[in-house]
């Protein structure tokens, strides 16, 4: 728009994940709201997408849109409208507008060599969800998937700016294997995953084990097929999280070696998790090295 202002525009919504319309309505707003905080931005204005049926109870989709607007006026953006559409299946999210500096744009196609990936938010949120919809999931693994999910990257992202970070992406539906690709592959860079490293929500592990994965686990495992290598005798139940999609998960962030503890320092001191995953070995893109 100038020298000194650019937009960012993003679209995203979903489907229930848990049963309470007021917090699935604030993560569907989180899950829009982090791609701008991906990118290093603010978010400014927000339009409502809504899909829910003409004869539905009309007090459960204005529990909904509560729960959407609470995450809106904590980013410090404006609802400006929406539209909304008679649909059988309830759905949700926001159109969002964010604004950055031109030159300080956050792609996840500017990682370089040497760079230690951080991940912002423990795995699991699909699984869990999964469970839920099962009736498995225990009360704490259900509260804590919902606390990660419905909370904003706003804080990453400022502390992402602060330090200087090399590029950043989020987790959502491609899993953390997916969007490690989609990072890699724009930066022709080689990434080397370790498995053991990565934070995984209360029974995550244990609801996988038990088989309750994510159809969109699978096909994204079958679509990054010959973008991995394993290393031998890996946990298969860890290697299919990996592949798991996530609902408004954390931010992935390469960070050059220099900056590394000064990045994790400033995303303690603000209370962000923050969790040291993998690092880029060199340039050029091969297939993720995932070992551990």
């Amino acid at each position: 728009m100038s020298d000194e202002l650019a937009l960012i525009q993003t679209l995203d919504f979903l489907t229930p994940m848990v049963d309470d319309p007021y917090i699935f309505g604030q993560i569907a707003a989180v899950n829009a709201l982090n791609d701008v905080y991906a990118m290093g931005g603010q978010p400014l204005l927000v339009m409502n997408v809504v899909c829910y049926p003409q004869c539905g109870d009309m007090g459960v989709l204005r529990k909904i849109m509560e729960g959407g607007l609470s995450k809106v006026k904590e980013a410090g953006a404006l609802m400006v409208g929406g539209h909304t559409v008679d649909d059988n299946e309830p759905k949700y999210g926001l159109s969002v507008c964010g604004r950055v500096h031109p030159d300080k744009v956050i792609s996840n196609g500017t990682a370089r060599p040497g760079d230690i990936i951080f991940l912002s938010k423990p795995l699991g949120s699909g699984v869990i969800a999964t469970a839920i919809k099962a009736e498995m999931a225990s009360k704490p693994a259900m509260e804590e998937a919902i606390l990660w999910m419905s909370m904003l990257n706003k804080t990453g992202s400022e502390v992402m700016q602060q330090v200087g970070v090399n590029a950043a992406t989020d987790i959502t539906g491609f899993g953390l294997a997916g969007h490690l690709f989609e990072l890699a592959a724009a930066s022709n860079i080689e990434v080397e995953l370790n498995c053991d490293q990565i934070p995984f929500m209360e029974g995550a592990l244990e609801y996988a084990g038990l088989g309750l994965i994510p159809a969109g686990a699978y096909t994204n495992r079958d679509y990054l097929a010959d973008k991995v290598e394993y290393e031998e005798g890996m946990d298969p139940t860890r290697r299919d999280l990996i592949f798991s999609p996530e609902t408004a998960g954390g931010l992935l962030v390469a960070v050059d070696q220099g900056k590394a503890d000064v990045f994790q320092k400033a995303m303690q001191e603000r209370n962000c998790f923050c969790c040291p995953i993998g690092r880029v070995l060199q340039q050029g893109f091969k297939p993720i090295k995932i070992v551990g």
